[in-house]
């Protein structure tokens, strides 16, 4: 492992030390890479190089200006090599993933209620929201093990009999870490004349990914990801789809950038992508994510999975082995997965456990349903009549899931801090439920009607 050492050299603040319940502190150890990441020192290196010329993007003439724009056209180019999108492909840029989807899910809705969207059983809440009021919606079933099922898939598409307009499904889940073949989803939706959009914002930043040419029969037709994820932290995501598709649609958002010229009666939108960038673009996040984006091809992502799949391993056989824990899910320890994976602690609220993690250990870890309330409730095998118990009663606690999730900087010596801390933990539940038993209301991230939902 010695020779992936000088990751973590590339990410700031690895080294910030934080105070613990007993007032020591301690390197600060990450383990929520899944919910966001710091920085690369590169990020920070080209925001600031680029900031003396930064100026207005397509609204002037002046040297900056120009600088400004010919860089930002260029990010989209950079963006399309990482991830394999052929000439038939634009680049939006969007605030995050969510954004990304909302815009499609408006892009697409046309006479919306004939037509069908398929999501799954595991999305984050981002991939499910957005497709319910305009369309009609179903989803793709879990198996047992947690992991989708492309039989049930196959008997959706052939049920509709062509009436699916498109496939949307997680690269990688959020609360598994499962990596879904989507390539095979892709091949089955065309087949029945159906699109594909895939989730990439926990898969992109961990694993190469390609979207292959337009003429293969497994092509992904759309592909969205957030910057935030991918070590630039500065607000922009990306939404990269058909040209032709984005040419038929109306913008979600309109203002200055997204016409070509307005009158009182009428309205000339701009050809994409302007016509879904209205308003001054981010261009500090578009730097920021270019960067992010060269520095994991300097590395290579391939490299990036390879020593993220050995920390995912590592985390796992070390969880296995302490009582009272159960790992959600690991159906046969050789599963695709990216380097994230939740477990509860037989006797222990969530909450608790996170905030055992952070006070004791300086481990910043994640509670909760982290944003993909239906999947961890199928997960916990929770029914309807508790659910709706949950949603009556505001004052009670809703059960979740602890989840961590490691960034290319992350060690097997941090880890280490983590299992050794969990399996004391798991010796002396009693002492820590009581010693943290506030942490379920006021002290945890998710705990009741009010607070459950990331």
């Amino acid at each position: 492992m010695k020779r992936y050492s000088h990751f973590r050299e590339m990410v700031v603040g690895v080294n910030t030390r934080v105070p613990l319940e007993s007032g020591e502190y301690v390197t600060a150890i990450n383990f929520d890479n899944a919910a966001t990441t710091p920085p690369f020192c590169s990020v920070m290196q080209a925001i600031m190089e680029f900031a003396p010329w930064y100026s207005s993007v397509h609204r002037g003439k002046g040297h900056k200006s120009v600088f400004s724009s010919e860089l930002y056209e260029e990010s989209r180019q950079v963006i399309k090599q990482f991830v394999g999108a052929d000439q038939t492909k634009e680049v939006i840029f969007t605030k995050n993933t969510t954004e990304s989807i909302n815009i499609l899910a408006y892009l697409l809705q046309g006479d919306a209620k004939k037509q069908v969207v398929l999501s799954t059983d595991m999305e984050h809440l981002a991939n499910d929201l957005p497709w319910r009021e305009h369309f009609t919606i179903d989803y793709v079933k879990i198996k047992e093990d947690g992991q989708l099922s492309l039989t049930d898939l196959k008997e959706k598409l052939i049920k509709y009999q062509g009436k699916v307009k498109l496939v949307t499904v997680t690269g990688a889940s959020n609360v598994t870490g499962y990596i879904n073949p989507v390539y095979k989803i892709a091949e089955l939706a065309h087949k029945y004349g159906a699109q594909i959009l895939v989730d990439g914002a926990q898969l992109v930043p961990h694993a190469p990914f390609d979207m292959k040419p337009s003429n293969a029969a497994d092509h992904i037709d759309y592909l969205v990801f957030s910057g935030h994820k991918l070590y630039a932290p500065f607000g922009a995501g990306v939404l990269i789809g058909p040209l032709e598709d984005f040419a038929a649609g109306n913008p979600v958002y309109k203002g200055g950038g997204a016409v070509g010229l307005v009158s009182h009666d009428f309205v000339e939108w701009d050809n994409p992508p302007n016509r879904y960038e209205a308003g001054t673009p981010n261009m500090m996040g578009v730097v920021a994510m270019t960067a992010a984006i060269q520095t994991l091809q300097s590395i290579n992502c391939g490299v990036v999975h390879e020593y993220e799949k050995n920390l995912i391993d590592y985390a796992i056989k070390g969880l296995q082995c302490i009582p009272d824990i159960q790992l959600f899910c690991c159906a046969d320890g050789n599963e695709e997965r990216v380097s994230l994976v939740s477990f509860a602690v037989d006797g222990l609220y969530h909450s608790i456990v996170a905030a055992i993690l952070a006070q004791e250990a300086g481990i910043a870890a994640r509670s909760g349903l982290f944003c993909a309330h239906p999947y961890v409730e199928k997960l916990l095998k929770m029914s309807d009549k508790e659910l709706a118990h949950y949603h009556e009663n505001v004052d009670v606690l809703v059960p979740g899931l602890v989840r961590i999730s490691f960034g290319l900087y992350n060690t097997r010596e941090e880890i280490d801090v983590m299992l050794d801390l969990l399996t004391r933990v798991s010796r002396n539940k009693n002492y820590y439920k009581n010693k943290y038993k506030n942490e379920a209301r006021n002290g945890g991230e998710e705990q009741t009607h009010f607070l459950w939902f990331c």
